[in-house]
């Protein structure tokens, strides 16, 4: 075989691979595409569930320590990353966001407890605060709040999820999020 002909079906050859390939992706993402479980009812019943005020307290309790018998919790799960109603691979990431009424006992006890200071001078600075609250839940925060943070709040055991906490002692709230990591 010549040179000139051996090129030809090497470079024949080459782009069936090519066509192959491409195909093989291209049925890959129709399929995911297609996916049974991603529904538009699957992602209406997401969105439902992501814009519901849920009231049940938190479980487990340890990743929220030290809150005591609050009276009240109002909490919100979003998906992050992944894909809920899809069977592609990968874990779906959830972050949480709450806003908890303490008892005013429970409230100092957990201010001293963690070091709770000024959030104005909390260094480094947390990555999200209350001024981040989804809008469903601002209308539990206080009107005037003067918020605290403690990064060793943060930073408990158990650090199951990523926290952050903001707790204002003189209206016995305390904001947290939360995320799957």
């Amino acid at each position: 075989m010549t040179r000139r002909a051996l090129m030809a079906v090497l470079g024949g050859s080459a782009a069936l691979l090519l066509l192959a390939v491409v195909g093989c992706v291209g049925a890959a993402i129709r399929a995911v595409g297609n996916d049974p479980g991603d529904t538009p009812e699957c992602r209406e019943t997401v969105r439902a569930e992501e814009a519901k005020v849920r009231t049940k307290r938190w479980d487990p309790p340890e990743e929220l320590p030290g809150l005591g018998d609050y009276p009240e919790i109002h909490w919100q799960v979003r998906s992050l990353s992944g894909e809920p109603c899809g069977r592609a691979p990968g874990p779906v990431d959830w972050a949480y966001q709450g806003v908890v009424r303490l008892r005013p006992a429970d409230a100092r006890t957990l201010a001293q407890r963690y070091g709770f200071v000024p959030y104005a001078s909390a260094v480094p600075a947390p990555l999200t605060s209350p001024a981040d609250a989804w809008p469903a839940l601002a209308p539990f925060l206080p009107a005037a709040p003067r918020w605290l943070h403690s990064r060793a709040y943060d930073e408990v055991n158990p650090a199951t999820r990523w926290r952050t906490a903001f707790l204002d002692v003189e209206h016995r709230t305390l904001f947290f999020t939360l995320q799957d990591h």
